[in-house]
């Protein structure tokens, strides 16, 4: 379904990804995870062109994405990102709305479509003549994922989605976007720098140092197996949060 191709991105003749190869199947599931600077996002942003390779190749079934303009390319894909970037002035059903608006849908399937994914994300209809402002974090986090399946896209990419909420409302919309994922067969590209996140929600997880690929792997692989020193220190604190809990449930 996606595939990256000895993928490289240069910045003032540095590398901040190098040569990553990397497929990840219909309907599955990939977590991006590394260390600040290990060239995750900017791998993400290359699969929609928001950033171009310096060289290599991203093919989306079978199609290389650089032979479709960048608009046409990213109204394909489903995007979010931590800042969400809802629009201020609009109110929640009209942001919900807007890539189906500039793919021209007519006005009653929009209304239709804004009322079934903002049910699908759990949204109230009571928030939908709202602005952003009027509405929690962890509510704006769900409109932004509802914004990106309005246009029932195949594929969504998702940079940090949930890295600013707090922990209750971050694991609710979690279970949430796993029961949606798997409901609607989705393909997707998930960046964290959460280890336990990513084996949370992972069906596979690719770990990134200096903008290679050091590790892929189920999170079971990855558990009972990484790969060098550095993989099992992104274990280590999931691993030390197990072990707490399980002290706590023995006292």
């Amino acid at each position: 379904m996606i595939e990256l191709d000895r993928l490289v991105r240069e910045y003032d003749g540095r590398r901040v990804v190098d040569e990553v190869t990397l497929h990840v199947a219909r309907g599955e599931l990939v977590v991006l995870v590394g260390d600040s600077g290990s060239g995750k996002t900017t791998t993400l942003k290359m699969v929609n062109r928001l950033e171009a390779p310096t060289s290599g190749t991203v093919r989306i079934d079978g199609e290389d994405t650089s032979a479709i303009p960048g608009p046409i390319l990213r109204r394909r894909i489903g995007y979010v990102f931590q800042q969400v970037g809802l629009f201020p002035h609009l109110t929640i059903a009209e942001n919900v709305a807007v890539p189906l608006e500039l793919q021209g849908w007519e006005r009653t399937r929009i209304n239709e479509r804004v009322r079934a994914v903002m049910e699908l994300m759990e949204l109230d209809p009571s928030v939908a003549d709202r602005s952003p402002a009027a509405l929690s974090g962890g509510q704006r986090q769900r409109v932004g994922v509802a914004r990106a399946l309005a246009a029932e896209p195949k594929i969504m990419l998702l940079d940090e989605p949930f890295g600013a909420l707090d922990p209750l409302t971050r694991d609710r919309i979690q279970e949430t976007f796993l029961k949606i994922k798997r409901s609607l067969g989705l393909t997707a590209m998930f960046v964290t720098h959460d280890m336990g996140e990513a084996l949370l929600l992972a069906d596979r997880i690719a770990v990134m140092r200096r903008g290679k690929l050091v590790q892929v792997g189920t999170p079971r692989e990855l558990v009972q197996s990484p790969a060098d020193v550095d993989v099992e220190r992104l274990l280590d604190t999931p691993r030390r949060h197990a072990r707490h809990f399980e002290g706590l449930l023995d006292a």
